[in-house]
């Protein structure tokens, strides 16, 4: 396992996620409860961002130049651009929701196979909020969009 590259993918993830709140609460400004439910989790990845260069400092890493998450560039392109605003605010809630959810079962299997005491305390705390901010997007697009169309 090469901590280096996991610690680099992994801040810049946290810095993507805090950046996607943001633009979300600058799109949809109008609504409170986005801003109320997405402000915390901006504040929640930006601190998780710096958790984690904290850690590369520590090992002696650099952030480098910006990666990009081929899966989440697709999820991205798919994404429609017609309906009205509602349907836009729950679609960008859906996908933000999956990536969570990607990101916590990653965090998931680094917590389970690292060996090192200290990162594996640290995943597995990264996972549960991770898994938070899921059920967070997936409660916010309940909330303008049928149940049964944001589960489907």
């Amino acid at each position: 396992m090469n901590m280096q590259d996991i610690l680099i993918d992994h801040a810049w993830a946290e810095q993507k996620a805090a950046s996607s709140c943001i633009s979300m609460i600058f799109q949809f400004s109008d609504y409170q409860q986005v801003v109320e439910v997405l402000s915390p989790i901006v504040t929640g990845e930006w601190d998780h961002f710096r958790m984690v260069l904290k850690e590369m400092y520590k090992g002696g890493f650099k952030l480098g130049s910006y990666r990009s998450d081929e899966y989440v560039v697709q999820l991205r392109i798919i994404e429609f651009n017609g309906g009205g605003q509602d349907f836009q605010l729950v679609q960008k809630c859906l996908i933000n929701a999956l990536i969570e959810s990607r990101s916590a079962e990653r965090f998931k299997l680094l917590w389970k196979n690292i060996n090192d005491f200290g990162f594996k305390r640290f995943y597995y705390q990264l996972m549960i909020s991770e898994a938070g901010h899921h059920a967070n997007f997936m409660d916010l697009a309940k909330n303008y969009l049928d149940e049964d169309f944001v589960m489907n």
